[in-house]
């Protein structure tokens, strides 16, 4: 019985795998390079952020699979946050601290992400990424890139198969296509 907690699933494969991906996605040197995003531990944790944000909207949409599925996708970032925190060196006393805080941020980004990108405004959404992901205010030519970067990949994510997404399986866009300097 005890051990049946240490197997691993396929569900478990599934989300291992999607969370993985969205990592991936948020690692690629063209945000840090052509968008602007810091590469810092806080822009690294915004742009996996923006990609997960973007990812749990779409498993939404599935019903309550996906929000089962999300949920579980949730827990793992929650997890990987934990286990970075104590890498770093953060010790036992401070993580839920700054576990805290984190979920803070993440949930007030999903918030204003979520509602940009359902907004009649096209700007609302890059106010929000130039805010929370660049720390800049007003016109900035990187936010409106990384915008229409992430409204392509909910586009893109809005098409996928639900069978794919379970199945841990995406298939984000490339960034290189929305990182032209004269947008």
């Amino acid at each position: 019985m005890i051990l049946r907690s240490f197997r691993r699933s396929p569900k478990n494969d599934s989300i291992v795998a999607l969370y993985g991906a969205i990592v991936a996605q948020a690692r690629l040197p063209t945000f840090y390079v052509e968008f602007g995003v810091p590469d810092t531990v806080e822009g690294r944790f915004d742009l996996i952020v923006l990609h997960l944000v973007l990812v749990l909207r779409r498993l939404g949409a599935a019903g309550d699979r996906g929000g089962d599925f999300g949920q579980r996708l949730f827990d793992a970032f929650c997890r990987d946050l934990d286990g970075n925190l104590r890498e770093m060196g953060v010790g036992d006393l401070a993580v839920p601290k700054r576990m805290r805080r984190f979920g803070e941020a993440f949930y007030g980004r999903q918030a204003a992400y979520l509602a940009a990108l359902a907004a009649d405004d096209p700007l609302a959404f890059e106010n929000a990424l130039a805010r929370n992901i660049l720390q800049s205010e007003g016109i900035d030519r990187r936010a409106a890139r990384l915008a229409r970067y992430a409204r392509a990949a909910a586009c893109q994510l809005d098409v996928q198969d639900d069978a794919d997404l379970f199945g841990g399986i995406t298939d984000f866009p490339d960034p290189e296509a929305f990182a032209d300097a004269r947008a």
